[in-house]
Protein backbone atom coordinates (compact mmCIF):
# COMPACT_ATOMS: atom_id res chain seq x y z
CA UNK A 1 0.00 0.00 0.00
CA UNK A 2 1.07 3.49 -1.04
CA UNK A 3 1.67 5.87 1.89
CA UNK A 4 0.21 9.59 0.74
CA UNK A 5 1.27 12.49 1.99
CA UNK A 6 1.72 16.46 1.20
CA UNK A 7 4.90 17.69 -0.36
CA UNK A 8 6.08 19.64 2.52
CA UNK A 9 7.07 23.26 1.07
CA UNK A 10 8.01 26.88 2.89
CA UNK A 11 5.67 28.38 0.87
CA UNK A 12 2.78 27.74 3.00
CA UNK A 13 4.52 27.96 6.09
CA UNK A 14 5.54 31.83 4.38
CA UNK A 15 1.42 32.24 3.38
CA UNK A 16 0.57 31.34 6.90
CA UNK A 17 2.96 33.87 8.67
CA UNK A 18 2.18 36.27 6.28
CA UNK A 19 -1.75 36.01 7.36
CA UNK A 20 -0.75 36.15 10.81
CA UNK A 21 1.48 39.01 10.71
CA UNK A 22 -1.22 41.19 8.80
CA UNK A 23 -3.64 39.91 11.65
CA UNK A 24 -1.37 41.60 14.13
CA UNK A 25 -0.94 44.89 12.00
CA UNK A 26 -4.81 44.96 11.66
CA UNK A 27 -5.13 46.52 15.14
CA UNK A 28 -5.62 50.41 14.18
CA UNK A 29 -9.12 52.06 14.56
CA UNK A 30 -10.92 54.64 13.19
CA UNK A 31 -13.58 54.97 16.62
CA UNK A 32 -14.20 57.64 18.04
CA UNK A 33 -12.53 58.05 22.10
CA UNK A 34 -15.17 56.83 24.32
CA UNK A 35 -15.93 59.56 26.96
CA UNK A 36 -18.23 58.77 29.18
CA UNK A 37 -21.70 61.42 29.34
CA UNK A 38 -21.67 62.86 32.40
CA UNK A 39 -24.64 61.94 34.52
CA UNK A 40 -27.50 64.57 33.98
CA UNK A 41 -28.97 64.65 37.67
CA UNK A 42 -27.83 66.22 40.68
CA UNK A 43 -24.83 64.83 43.26
CA UNK A 44 -27.54 64.19 45.95
CA UNK A 45 -31.25 62.92 46.47
CA UNK A 46 -33.99 65.71 47.31
CA UNK A 47 -35.45 63.20 50.17
CA UNK A 48 -33.60 61.88 53.25
CA UNK A 49 -31.73 58.45 51.98
CA UNK A 50 -30.66 57.20 55.54
CA UNK A 51 -30.88 53.68 56.43
CA UNK A 52 -28.83 50.91 57.99
CA UNK A 53 -25.38 51.22 55.79
CA UNK A 54 -25.14 46.97 56.12
CA UNK A 55 -28.49 46.40 53.66
CA UNK A 56 -26.88 48.09 50.44
CA UNK A 57 -29.66 46.41 48.10
CA UNK A 58 -27.18 45.78 45.85
CA UNK A 59 -25.73 42.73 48.04
CA UNK A 60 -29.51 42.11 49.69
CA UNK A 61 -30.33 39.03 48.04
CA UNK A 62 -34.18 39.26 47.30
CA UNK A 63 -34.95 36.29 49.82
CA UNK A 64 -33.09 37.99 52.66
CA UNK A 65 -35.41 41.37 51.15
CA UNK A 66 -39.16 38.98 51.48
CA UNK A 67 -38.63 36.73 54.36
CA UNK A 68 -42.36 35.84 53.45
CA UNK A 69 -41.49 31.57 52.28
CA UNK A 70 -44.98 32.11 50.31
CA UNK A 71 -43.92 35.12 48.13
CA UNK A 72 -40.18 33.43 47.79
CA UNK A 73 -42.07 30.35 46.49
CA UNK A 74 -43.69 32.70 43.63
CA UNK A 75 -40.71 34.51 43.18
CA UNK A 76 -38.04 31.36 42.50
CA UNK A 77 -41.27 29.62 40.17
CA UNK A 78 -41.37 32.74 38.23
CA UNK A 79 -37.79 33.11 37.70
CA UNK A 80 -37.69 29.40 36.35
CA UNK A 81 -41.40 29.79 34.29
CA UNK A 82 -41.49 33.55 33.04
CA UNK A 83 -41.48 33.75 29.39
CA UNK A 84 -40.50 36.99 29.25
CA UNK A 85 -37.38 36.01 31.01
CA UNK A 86 -36.76 33.04 28.81
CA UNK A 87 -37.06 35.93 26.10
CA UNK A 88 -34.88 37.77 27.68
CA UNK A 89 -32.03 34.66 28.18
CA UNK A 90 -32.57 34.12 24.62
CA UNK A 91 -32.03 37.31 23.56
CA UNK A 92 -28.40 36.97 25.58
CA UNK A 93 -27.52 34.03 23.33
CA UNK A 94 -28.43 35.14 19.94
CA UNK A 95 -25.96 38.33 20.61
CA UNK A 96 -23.22 36.24 22.41
CA UNK A 97 -23.68 34.20 18.53
CA UNK A 98 -23.26 36.92 16.48
CA UNK A 99 -20.37 38.28 18.56
CA UNK A 100 -18.48 34.81 18.07
CA UNK A 101 -19.24 35.19 14.38
CA UNK A 102 -18.12 39.54 14.31
CA UNK A 103 -14.63 38.17 16.25
CA UNK A 104 -14.03 34.79 13.76
CA UNK A 105 -13.77 37.64 11.67
CA UNK A 106 -10.66 38.66 12.92
CA UNK A 107 -8.88 35.71 11.98
CA UNK A 108 -8.10 33.91 8.48
CA UNK A 109 -10.11 31.00 7.69
CA UNK A 110 -8.70 27.92 6.60
CA UNK A 111 -10.47 25.24 4.33
CA UNK A 112 -10.25 21.90 2.73
CA UNK A 113 -10.69 22.08 -0.71
CA UNK A 114 -10.66 19.42 -3.54
CA UNK A 115 -11.99 19.41 -6.76
CA UNK A 116 -11.92 17.19 -10.09
CA UNK A 117 -13.00 18.08 -13.96
CA UNK A 118 -12.79 16.03 -17.14
CA UNK A 119 -13.35 18.68 -19.88
CA UNK A 120 -13.36 17.69 -23.91
CA UNK A 121 -11.67 20.73 -26.06
CA UNK A 122 -12.85 20.94 -29.53
CA UNK A 123 -11.04 19.91 -32.54
CA UNK A 124 -12.12 23.74 -33.95
CA UNK A 125 -9.87 24.76 -30.85
CA UNK A 126 -7.33 22.25 -30.43
CA UNK A 127 -3.72 22.29 -31.44
CA UNK A 128 -3.72 19.10 -32.72
CA UNK A 129 -7.15 19.95 -34.84
CA UNK A 130 -8.38 16.63 -33.05
CA UNK A 131 -10.66 16.73 -29.88
CA UNK A 132 -8.93 16.46 -26.95
CA UNK A 133 -10.56 14.90 -23.25
CA UNK A 134 -8.85 16.17 -20.13
CA UNK A 135 -8.74 15.14 -16.49
CA UNK A 136 -7.76 17.67 -13.57
CA UNK A 137 -8.06 16.88 -10.22
CA UNK A 138 -6.58 19.41 -7.13
CA UNK A 139 -6.58 18.82 -3.47
CA UNK A 140 -5.44 20.75 -0.66
CA UNK A 141 -5.37 23.54 1.92
CA UNK A 142 -6.99 27.47 0.78
CA UNK A 143 -7.36 30.24 2.67
CA UNK A 144 -10.79 32.22 1.77
CA UNK A 145 -10.76 35.54 1.03
CA UNK A 146 -9.26 37.51 4.32
CA UNK A 147 -9.49 41.02 4.81
CA UNK A 148 -6.85 42.93 6.43
CA UNK A 149 -7.98 45.42 8.82
CA UNK A 150 -5.53 47.74 8.36
CA UNK A 151 -7.94 50.61 9.11
CA UNK A 152 -10.48 48.83 11.89
CA UNK A 153 -13.43 47.72 10.07
CA UNK A 154 -13.44 44.65 11.27
CA UNK A 155 -12.38 45.17 14.90
CA UNK A 156 -14.77 48.01 14.87
CA UNK A 157 -18.00 46.17 14.04
CA UNK A 158 -16.28 43.01 16.04
CA UNK A 159 -16.24 45.38 19.40
CA UNK A 160 -20.02 46.48 18.65
CA UNK A 161 -20.85 42.94 18.88
CA UNK A 162 -19.21 42.41 21.82
CA UNK A 163 -20.96 46.13 23.07
CA UNK A 164 -24.43 44.75 21.97
CA UNK A 165 -24.04 41.11 23.72
CA UNK A 166 -23.34 42.78 26.91
CA UNK A 167 -26.26 45.06 27.02
CA UNK A 168 -28.19 42.45 26.51
CA UNK A 169 -26.74 40.38 29.31
CA UNK A 170 -27.75 43.73 31.14
CA UNK A 171 -30.48 43.89 29.71
CA UNK A 172 -31.61 40.51 30.93
CA UNK A 173 -30.49 41.19 34.52
CA UNK A 174 -32.87 44.21 34.42
CA UNK A 175 -35.13 42.48 33.96
CA UNK A 176 -34.73 39.87 36.25
CA UNK A 177 -35.28 42.79 38.80
CA UNK A 178 -38.06 44.21 37.12
CA UNK A 179 -39.83 40.41 37.16
CA UNK A 180 -39.20 39.85 41.09
CA UNK A 181 -40.68 43.50 41.84
CA UNK A 182 -43.58 42.44 39.74
CA UNK A 183 -44.48 39.49 41.48
CA UNK A 184 -43.80 40.71 44.86
CA UNK A 185 -46.17 43.95 44.25
CA UNK A 186 -48.63 41.60 42.63
CA UNK A 187 -48.94 39.47 45.60
CA UNK A 188 -49.36 42.21 47.82
CA UNK A 189 -52.34 43.26 45.79
CA UNK A 190 -53.72 39.82 45.75
CA UNK A 191 -53.34 39.55 49.78
CA UNK A 192 -54.68 43.58 50.15
CA UNK A 193 -57.78 41.90 47.95
CA UNK A 194 -58.06 38.92 49.77
CA UNK A 195 -58.10 40.77 53.31
CA UNK A 196 -60.99 43.64 52.34
CA UNK A 197 -62.60 40.20 51.21
CA UNK A 198 -62.74 38.70 54.13
CA UNK A 199 -63.46 42.22 55.95
CA UNK A 200 -66.35 42.29 53.67
CA UNK A 201 -67.47 38.63 54.56
CA UNK A 202 -67.40 39.77 58.28
CA UNK A 203 -69.59 43.21 57.71
CA UNK A 204 -71.82 41.38 55.65
CA UNK A 205 -72.77 38.82 57.89
CA UNK A 206 -72.80 41.25 60.65
CA UNK A 207 -75.14 43.68 59.11
CA UNK A 208 -77.05 40.95 58.15
CA UNK A 209 -77.84 40.00 61.66
CA UNK A 210 -78.83 43.24 62.45
CA UNK A 211 -81.06 43.46 59.32
CA UNK A 212 -83.07 40.14 60.81
CA UNK A 213 -82.97 42.51 64.22
CA UNK A 214 -84.43 45.23 62.65
CA UNK A 215 -86.93 43.42 60.82
CA UNK A 216 -88.38 42.17 63.72
CA UNK A 217 -88.47 45.48 65.73
CA UNK A 218 -90.32 46.85 62.54
CA UNK A 219 -92.82 43.83 62.45
CA UNK A 220 -93.99 44.22 65.84
CA UNK A 221 -94.12 48.29 65.33
CA UNK A 222 -90.79 48.82 67.45
CA UNK A 223 -88.93 50.70 64.92
CA UNK A 224 -89.97 53.03 61.86
CA UNK A 225 -89.50 51.78 58.13
CA UNK A 226 -86.93 54.47 58.06
CA UNK A 227 -84.75 52.88 60.24
CA UNK A 228 -85.24 49.34 58.99
CA UNK A 229 -84.65 50.53 55.42
CA UNK A 230 -81.68 52.00 56.39
CA UNK A 231 -80.20 48.54 57.89
CA UNK A 232 -81.38 47.58 54.74
CA UNK A 233 -78.88 49.46 53.19
CA UNK A 234 -75.93 48.65 55.29
CA UNK A 235 -76.79 45.23 54.10
CA UNK A 236 -76.39 45.58 50.45
CA UNK A 237 -73.82 48.14 50.63
CA UNK A 238 -71.63 45.21 51.93
CA UNK A 239 -72.78 42.89 49.53
CA UNK A 240 -72.05 45.19 46.74
CA UNK A 241 -68.06 45.58 48.03
CA UNK A 242 -68.21 42.14 48.35
CA UNK A 243 -69.19 41.05 44.64
CA UNK A 244 -66.77 43.79 43.30
CA UNK A 245 -63.76 42.70 45.69
CA UNK A 246 -63.94 39.02 44.85
CA UNK A 247 -63.31 40.21 41.16
CA UNK A 248 -60.74 42.33 42.21
CA UNK A 249 -58.73 39.55 44.30
CA UNK A 250 -59.51 37.04 41.08
CA UNK A 251 -58.19 39.18 38.68
CA UNK A 252 -54.99 39.84 40.65
CA UNK A 253 -54.60 35.84 41.14
CA UNK A 254 -54.52 35.84 37.39
CA UNK A 255 -52.02 38.74 36.96
CA UNK A 256 -50.04 37.05 39.23
CA UNK A 257 -50.26 33.64 37.87
CA UNK A 258 -49.10 34.76 34.31
CA UNK A 259 -46.04 36.84 35.86
CA UNK A 260 -44.82 33.32 37.69
CA UNK A 261 -46.02 31.42 34.49
CA UNK A 262 -47.70 28.24 36.12
CA UNK A 263 -50.16 27.79 38.91
CA UNK A 264 -47.95 26.72 41.39
CA UNK A 265 -49.67 24.85 44.88
CA UNK A 266 -48.93 23.57 48.14
CA UNK A 267 -47.85 27.47 49.29
CA UNK A 268 -47.51 27.91 53.03
CA UNK A 269 -50.00 29.81 54.53
CA UNK A 270 -50.70 33.21 53.50
CA UNK A 271 -49.38 35.90 55.94
CA UNK A 272 -51.40 39.39 56.92
CA UNK A 273 -49.93 42.63 55.56
CA UNK A 274 -49.74 43.67 59.15
CA UNK A 275 -47.38 40.86 59.66
CA UNK A 276 -45.11 41.35 56.20
CA UNK A 277 -41.50 41.70 57.49
CA UNK A 278 -40.07 43.18 53.98
CA UNK A 279 -37.00 45.31 54.84
CA UNK A 280 -37.53 49.09 54.76
CA UNK A 281 -34.62 50.52 55.87
CA UNK A 282 -32.53 51.23 52.84
CA UNK A 283 -29.96 53.46 52.42
CA UNK A 284 -30.20 54.69 48.84
CA UNK A 285 -25.99 56.02 48.84
CA UNK A 286 -25.33 58.85 45.96
CA UNK A 287 -27.03 59.06 42.88
CA UNK A 288 -23.16 58.03 40.94
CA UNK A 289 -23.53 54.47 42.51
CA UNK A 290 -26.54 54.30 40.26
CA UNK A 291 -24.13 54.21 37.17
CA UNK A 292 -23.06 50.76 38.21
CA UNK A 293 -25.81 49.17 40.48
CA UNK A 294 -28.53 49.26 38.16
CA UNK A 295 -28.42 46.87 34.93
CA UNK A 296 -30.36 49.13 32.67
CA UNK A 297 -27.53 51.99 32.63
CA UNK A 298 -25.11 49.80 32.24
CA UNK A 299 -27.01 48.17 29.27
CA UNK A 300 -27.54 51.58 28.04
CA UNK A 301 -24.04 52.13 28.12
CA UNK A 302 -22.99 49.25 26.41
CA UNK A 303 -25.25 50.06 23.51
CA UNK A 304 -23.55 53.53 23.28
CA UNK A 305 -20.27 51.78 23.24
CA UNK A 306 -21.86 49.81 20.58
CA UNK A 307 -22.53 52.92 18.15
CA UNK A 308 -19.18 54.48 18.89
CA UNK A 309 -17.58 51.70 17.61
CA UNK A 310 -19.91 51.23 14.57
CA UNK A 311 -18.38 55.06 13.64
CA UNK A 312 -15.08 53.39 13.64
CA UNK A 313 -16.43 51.15 10.79
CA UNK A 314 -18.47 53.78 9.02
CA UNK A 315 -14.73 55.65 8.87
CA UNK A 316 -12.81 52.70 7.80
CA UNK A 317 -15.09 52.27 4.59
CA UNK A 318 -13.58 55.80 3.08
CA UNK A 319 -10.24 53.73 3.10
CA UNK A 320 -8.92 51.20 0.63
CA UNK A 321 -9.89 47.41 2.01
CA UNK A 322 -7.07 44.87 1.20
CA UNK A 323 -8.53 40.85 0.95
CA UNK A 324 -6.03 38.21 0.78
CA UNK A 325 -6.68 34.78 -0.98
CA UNK A 326 -4.42 31.36 -1.11
CA UNK A 327 -4.09 28.27 -1.28
CA UNK A 328 -1.52 25.14 -1.42
CA UNK A 329 -1.59 21.53 -2.71
CA UNK A 330 -1.69 19.00 -5.16
CA UNK A 331 -2.90 19.31 -8.76
CA UNK A 332 -2.40 16.50 -11.43
CA UNK A 333 -3.92 14.92 -14.77
CA UNK A 334 -4.46 11.90 -13.01
CA UNK A 335 -5.35 10.79 -9.63
CA UNK A 336 -2.76 8.51 -8.91
CA UNK A 337 -0.54 11.26 -9.40
CA UNK A 338 -1.66 13.87 -7.26
CA UNK A 339 0.71 12.43 -4.60
CA UNK A 340 3.27 12.29 -6.83
CA UNK A 341 6.74 14.08 -6.69
CA UNK A 342 6.42 17.45 -8.52
CA UNK A 343 2.67 17.66 -8.21
CA UNK A 344 2.84 20.73 -5.65
CA UNK A 345 0.59 23.84 -6.29
CA UNK A 346 0.24 26.75 -4.62
CA UNK A 347 -1.65 30.47 -5.53
CA UNK A 348 -1.67 33.60 -3.56
CA UNK A 349 -3.86 36.51 -4.61
CA UNK A 350 -3.87 39.82 -2.96
CA UNK A 351 -6.66 42.40 -3.50
CA UNK A 352 -7.16 46.03 -3.08
CA UNK A 353 -10.30 48.09 -3.16
CA UNK A 354 -10.75 51.84 -3.08
CA UNK A 355 -13.71 53.41 -3.05
CA UNK A 356 -13.97 56.60 -5.60
CA UNK A 357 -17.46 57.18 -6.30
CA UNK A 358 -20.43 55.55 -4.83
CA UNK A 359 -23.07 58.26 -5.03
CA UNK A 360 -22.18 59.67 -0.99
CA UNK A 361 -23.29 56.41 0.29
CA UNK A 362 -19.85 56.09 2.14
CA UNK A 363 -20.70 59.74 3.72
CA UNK A 364 -24.37 58.57 4.63
CA UNK A 365 -23.56 55.58 6.08
CA UNK A 366 -21.11 57.86 8.58
CA UNK A 367 -24.20 60.29 8.77
CA UNK A 368 -26.08 57.64 10.40
CA UNK A 369 -23.72 56.17 12.60
CA UNK A 370 -22.98 59.34 13.79
CA UNK A 371 -26.67 60.03 14.70
CA UNK A 372 -27.54 56.31 16.40
CA UNK A 373 -24.31 57.74 18.52
CA UNK A 374 -25.84 60.80 19.72
CA UNK A 375 -29.41 58.63 20.21
CA UNK A 376 -27.59 56.72 22.32
CA UNK A 377 -26.02 59.28 24.15
CA UNK A 378 -29.84 60.48 25.05
CA UNK A 379 -31.21 57.18 25.84
CA UNK A 380 -27.77 56.81 28.84
CA UNK A 381 -28.55 59.99 29.88
CA UNK A 382 -32.41 59.45 29.70
CA UNK A 383 -31.88 56.11 32.01
CA UNK A 384 -30.02 57.76 34.38
CA UNK A 385 -32.45 60.64 35.09
CA UNK A 386 -35.29 57.72 34.88
CA UNK A 387 -33.52 56.29 37.43
CA UNK A 388 -32.58 59.47 40.14
CA UNK A 389 -36.64 59.81 39.65
CA UNK A 390 -37.47 56.34 40.64
CA UNK A 391 -35.32 56.10 43.82
CA UNK A 392 -36.44 60.06 45.02
CA UNK A 393 -39.87 59.74 44.67
CA UNK A 394 -39.16 56.19 46.91
CA UNK A 395 -37.48 58.28 48.91
CA UNK A 396 -40.21 61.14 49.18
CA UNK A 397 -42.84 58.82 49.75
CA UNK A 398 -41.01 56.33 52.27
CA UNK A 399 -41.62 58.63 55.20
CA UNK A 400 -45.01 60.08 54.25
CA UNK A 401 -46.40 56.31 53.79
CA UNK A 402 -44.95 55.45 57.47
CA UNK A 403 -46.73 58.70 58.32
CA UNK A 404 -49.53 57.36 56.39
CA UNK A 405 -50.07 54.52 57.82
CA UNK A 406 -49.27 55.42 61.39
CA UNK A 407 -52.48 58.23 60.99
CA UNK A 408 -55.09 55.60 59.23
CA UNK A 409 -53.93 53.41 62.58
CA UNK A 410 -55.18 56.52 64.74
CA UNK A 411 -58.12 57.31 62.37
CA UNK A 412 -59.17 53.59 62.75
CA UNK A 413 -59.20 52.98 66.50
CA UNK A 414 -60.91 56.91 66.72
CA UNK A 415 -63.89 55.64 64.44
CA UNK A 416 -64.06 52.00 66.23
CA UNK A 417 -64.84 53.98 69.33
CA UNK A 418 -67.05 56.53 67.31
CA UNK A 419 -68.78 53.01 66.71
CA UNK A 420 -69.36 51.83 69.73
CA UNK A 421 -70.28 55.13 71.61
CA UNK A 422 -73.11 55.68 68.49
CA UNK A 423 -74.75 51.95 69.15
CA UNK A 424 -74.74 52.70 72.80
CA UNK A 425 -76.35 56.45 72.12
CA UNK A 426 -78.89 54.69 69.55
CA UNK A 427 -79.75 52.14 72.22
CA UNK A 428 -80.90 54.64 74.89
CA UNK A 429 -82.58 56.34 71.84
CA UNK A 430 -80.23 59.78 72.22
CA UNK A 431 -78.68 58.99 68.60
CA UNK A 432 -80.60 58.93 65.57
CA UNK A 433 -80.39 55.79 62.97
CA UNK A 434 -78.64 58.25 60.30
CA UNK A 435 -76.00 58.57 63.07
CA UNK A 436 -75.58 54.70 63.80
CA UNK A 437 -75.72 54.22 59.79
CA UNK A 438 -72.81 56.91 59.12
CA UNK A 439 -70.53 55.62 62.07
CA UNK A 440 -70.88 52.12 60.24
CA UNK A 441 -69.89 53.54 56.84
CA UNK A 442 -67.31 55.05 58.11
CA UNK A 443 -65.64 52.30 60.38
CA UNK A 444 -65.70 50.24 57.17
CA UNK A 445 -64.16 52.40 55.38
CA UNK A 446 -61.78 53.41 57.52
CA UNK A 447 -60.35 49.32 57.87
CA UNK A 448 -60.46 49.18 54.02
CA UNK A 449 -57.98 52.49 53.74
CA UNK A 450 -55.87 50.73 56.51
CA UNK A 451 -55.11 47.45 54.43
CA UNK A 452 -54.42 49.81 51.54
CA UNK A 453 -52.08 51.93 52.92
CA UNK A 454 -50.16 48.86 54.57
CA UNK A 455 -50.16 47.61 51.13
CA UNK A 456 -49.16 51.05 49.82
CA UNK A 457 -46.12 51.02 51.92
CA UNK A 458 -45.00 47.40 51.33
CA UNK A 459 -45.12 48.62 47.60
CA UNK A 460 -42.63 51.49 48.39
CA UNK A 461 -39.85 49.46 49.88
CA UNK A 462 -39.87 47.31 47.04
CA UNK A 463 -39.94 50.59 44.51
CA UNK A 464 -36.63 51.20 46.07
CA UNK A 465 -35.03 48.17 46.16
CA UNK A 466 -35.76 47.40 42.48
CA UNK A 467 -35.05 51.46 41.61
CA UNK A 468 -31.60 50.88 43.66
CA UNK A 469 -30.27 47.99 41.76
CA UNK A 470 -31.47 44.97 43.97
CA UNK A 471 -32.81 41.55 43.25
CA UNK A 472 -29.91 40.12 41.46
CA UNK A 473 -28.84 37.93 44.25
CA UNK A 474 -30.72 35.01 45.97
CA UNK A 475 -29.08 34.96 49.15
CA UNK A 476 -30.70 32.47 51.76
CA UNK A 477 -31.66 33.51 55.37
CA UNK A 478 -29.41 31.81 57.89
CA UNK A 479 -32.08 29.89 59.01
CA UNK A 480 -33.03 28.27 55.48
CA UNK A 481 -29.43 27.50 55.32
CA UNK A 482 -29.04 25.47 57.88
CA UNK A 483 -32.27 23.48 56.60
Amino acid sequence: MTKLSLPRSPRLLQLCAALMVAGVLGGCSLAPTYDRPQAPVEASYPADAAGRAELQAVNLGWRQFFPDERLQQLIAAALENNRDLRTAVLNIEQARAQYQIARADLLPGLNVSGNAARTRTAASQSLTGQPVISNSYQVGLAVPAYELDFFGRVRSLKDAALATYLATEEAQKSAQISLIAQVAQAYLSERSYAEQLQLANDTLQSREANLALAKKSFDVGASSALDYRLSQTLVESARVSKAQLERQRAQAENALTLLVGKKVGNLPPAQLLSDEKIVTDIPAGLPSDLLTNRPDIRSAEQSLLAANANIGAARAAFFPSITLTGSYGSASNTLGGLFESGSGAWSFGPSLSLPIFNYGRNSANLDLAEVRKNQAVVTYEKTIQTAFREVADALVARGALDDQVKAQEAFLVAQQERRNLTDLRFKNGIASSLDQLDAQRDLFSAQQSLIQARQLRLNNAIDLYKALGGGLQENTTPAQAAR
